[in-house]
């Protein structure tokens, strides 16, 4: 019965810090915002012109290589080092399936020509 009490007063905790916290911002923040902090900020560019535009999405397949590559680095070595030990046919397939997934992707990424220098 020991533990639950720990369990109880560590949520009740929790539970009065943050709501002494949003208490404390109520208090402290300011009511009416300012034209400068209700202006749309975007990566430190302050908007010019209409409130919609097209932007191009070439770092889209600059994140899918890296998805690509630091999930393989992930999962790969981690599962290198354990191989060590007897881990059997299941887990040996278990990789093989998710190796195949991985280059399908790479596969992708060289189809769209992700790869090239130039």
């Amino acid at each position: 019965m020991q533990s639950y009490v720990v369990v109880a007063a560590v949520v009740l905790s929790g539970v009065l810090l943050v709501t002494a916290a949003m208490m404390v911002r109520r208090l402290l923040a300011p009511r009416v915002g300012l034209p400068a902090t209700v202006t749309t900020y975007e990566s430190g560019v302050d908007p010019i012109g209409r409130d919609w535009a097209q932007t191009q999405v070439r770092y889209l397949g600059f994140a899918f290589l890296y998805v690509i590559f630091a999930v393989d680095a992930v999962y790969l070595f981690p599962w290198a080092l354990v191989a060590r030990t007897d881990l059997g046919v299941a887990s040996l397939v278990e990789v093989g399936i998710f190796v195949g997934i991985v280059l399908i992707g790479l596969a992708h990424a060289v189809r769209r020509g992700l790869l090239r220098w130039m």
